[in-house]
C-alpha cells in the first residue's frame, strides 16, 4: 500500500537544519578557542542529522 504525503515539512525542516549546520561549520572554522571549535563541530553534526531524520520522516 502506498500513501502520499501532501505536506513540505520534511523540505522545511532540511532547509532550516541546514542553515543551522552552516552555522556550526562556521562557528567550527572560526571559532576563538577549542572548546568554541568542538561546540560548532557538534552543533555542525547534530544539525546534520537531524536534518536527514526529519527529511525521512516527513517526506
Amino acid at each position: 500500500m502506498e500513501s502520499t504525503v501532501s505536506s513540505d515539512k520534511g523540505i522545511g525542516f532540511a532547509v532550516v537544519l541546514s542553515l543551522l549546520t552552516l552555522v556550526g561549520a562556521a562557528v567550527m572554522l572560526g571559532g576563538p578557542g577549542q572548546v568554541a571549535k568542538a561546540w560548532g563541530f557538534a552543533l555542525a553534526m547534530v544539525a546534520a542529522m537531524l536534518a536527514v531524520v526529519f527529511t525521512q520522516l516527513y517526506w
